[in-house]
């Protein structure tokens, strides 16, 4: 959906992103492996849980402010996580933190954009 002159360095950006929040799933079903656990990767399950709502965006700048919105719900989610889990395991709190500072660096990666983007208007 992306177009413009600006389309193939967000595309890069997205995928990018898209890549690494493969590699925290990645991580964290390793993790619940390690605790006993069965990850679910069912797509009903993944739905059903998610934290973020899916909204196409209707051009660049828009599918960056939603990319933006879902970042800012898992940096919040992935700090109640966190502090849910406190001192209890500390091993996944660290995964978790981990995790946590890569969102954060998305959320920076995505107002870089947009700033970007603003300037060239």
């Amino acid at each position: 959906m992306a177009e413009g002159i600006e389309a193939q360095s967000v595309a890069a950006e997205f995928l990018q992103h898209a890549n690494e929040e493969q590699g925290h799933a990645d991580e964290i079903a390793g993790r619940i492996v390690q605790l006993g656990g069965e990850p679910n990767f069912s797509p009903e399950g993944l739905a059903t849980r998610s934290h973020a709502e899916y909204k196409p965006g209707t051009d660049l700048i828009d599918m960056i402010k939603e990319d933006l919105v879902a970042e800012r719900i898992a940096i919040e989610s992935y700090g109640d996580m966190i502090r849910y889990i406190g001192d209890d395991d500390v091993t996944t709190r660290r995964m978790l933190e981990g995790i946590l500072a890569m969102e954060e660096e998305h959320a920076d990666d995505l107002n870089t954009l947009l700033a970007r983007l603003d300037k060239k208007r």
